[in-house]
């Protein structure tokens, strides 16, 4: 009997459980793996929520777009930061985590065999939901700067092309893609008739004065541009699972068949915390950015001990450096690397391969956060990480 189905065999295992073991089995390993914050939601915030949710009426399925305060709340935030226009063109709905927005979309627009175009590196949990149902990630490279090659792109567009996929500010790059080459790619799209996934989890963290800019806020954009958002980045709410898309209302009914089959509403107590947090507003997530760019600064700073052995370009986004490394010796297992730094230096990182870099031969490509720790850890994590990565590459051979 066939046990697997043929979509899921063609699905890559997530590194990241491979890498959280590692750190777990050598006891006192500093992760610079992990994609999220080092704090909570407003402490006022969940305070609040034994008061809010004594309505008995909240024990009933509640409305499968979101919660109607949060729905309100949500357009209001995206009227007055993202200058995009929920109403007669476009709809929010409330999803468990940006994640779970990515996927229903790919279900409501596309049938098995269509295409989607993912800038490389991409966020390989995008590229997994794209093989899971049955599509075709067509991966296309990006500038040495890891900003868009808005030509490439064009270039992949094929009549099976469904979507161009853009995370910008970016995972794993760190790169803020400019105004300029976001509206390229949404104008390509619409030449094209095809849609503009626009993810911007990371949207509040940027950094050197640089602005994050969102295609749906462009004229005529709402009728093809979805816009995915999260809560678990900005407020720290990554276990609370609270996400939404921006979509076009013609989508509406095949939306909510999705999201109705696979969650009916959103877990109405995050829900509710999601409304407190956004009284809190921008304003209270600006002081821990502010201080995420002090921290990368030093982290840059650090990783210069790496000279001529690595390569970072300096993103304006996220809480990530992408290195390349010079590359692993033909047949090596590719998780070696990660292997001996936890091992011998107890510290880990995320490997490239897992974001659609895998000719590790001709480079051993590594993502370090700073995001999820403070910064006295971040500062020693990075230390060990040039020691061990010189360490490597002096010897081992390569």
């Amino acid at each position: 009997m066939k046990r697997v189905s043929a979509r899921m065999a063609a699905v890559d295992t997530p590194v990241m459980p491979a890498i959280a073991a590692l750190a777990r089995d050598n006891p006192g390993t500093i992760s610079l793996g992990q994609g999220v914050v080092n704090y909570g939601p407003p402490a006022q915030a969940i305070a609040a929520l034994p008061g809010l949710m004594g309505d008995v009426s909240l024990n009933k399925y509640q409305a499968i777009i979101g919660y109607p305060a949060l729905i309100d709340a949500l357009t209001q935030k995206l009227a007055d930061e993202n200058n995009i226009q929920c109403g007669s063109e476009s709809v929010v709905m409330v999803t468990a985590g940006s994640n779970m927005a990515f996927m229903n979309c790919i279900l409501a627009v596309s049938d098995p065999g269509d295409e989607f175009i993912l800038p490389m590196p991409f966020y390989f949990n995008q590229e997994m939901a794209i093989r899971m149902c049955g599509c075709v990630p067509v991966p296309v490279a990006v500038n040495d700067d890891w900003s868009l090659n808005v030509q490439a792109v064009a270039a992949a567009i094929t009549p099976r092309t469904r979507a161009i996929v853009t995370i910008s500010p970016n995972n794993p790059t760190g790169a803020v893609y400019s105004k300029e080459s976001l509206t390229a790619i949404n104008t390509l799209c619409a030449e094209n008739n095809i849609y503009h996934f626009s993810d911007e989890a990371y949207e509040y963290f940027t950094y050197d004065g640089v602005k994050h800019f969102s295609p749906a806020s462009l004229p005529g954009a709402q009728r093809h541009t979805l816009s995915f958002y999260s809560m678990s980045k900005n407020y720290g709410m990554a276990s609370w699972r609270v996400g939404y898309v921006v979509f076009p209302v013609d989508l509406l009914d095949s939306m909510n068949k999705v999201q109705d089959t696979n969650l009916i509403c959103a877990p109405v107590v995050s829900q509710l915390l999601a409304i407190e947090v956004l009284k809190f507003g921008r304003a209270w997530v600006q002081p821990k950015i502010d201080a995420l760019a002090a921290v990368r600064q030093n982290v840059y700073q650090i990783l210069e001990g790496l000279g001529d052995l690595a390569q970072f370009p300096r993103t304006q986004g996220a809480f990530y450096v992408l290195l390349k490394l010079p590359g692993l010796r033909a047949g090596e297992d590719r998780l070696a690397f990660n292997r001996t730094m936890a091992q011998q230096h107890k510290v880990v990182s995320v490997p490239g391969f897992t974001f659609g870099l895998v000719d590790t031969q001709r480079a051993n490509y590594q993502r370090l956060s700073y995001g999820a720790l403070q910064a006295e850890s971040v500062t020693e994590g990075v230390t060990r990480y040039v020691a061990a990565v010189k360490s490597w590459y002096k010897n081992s051979g390569h």
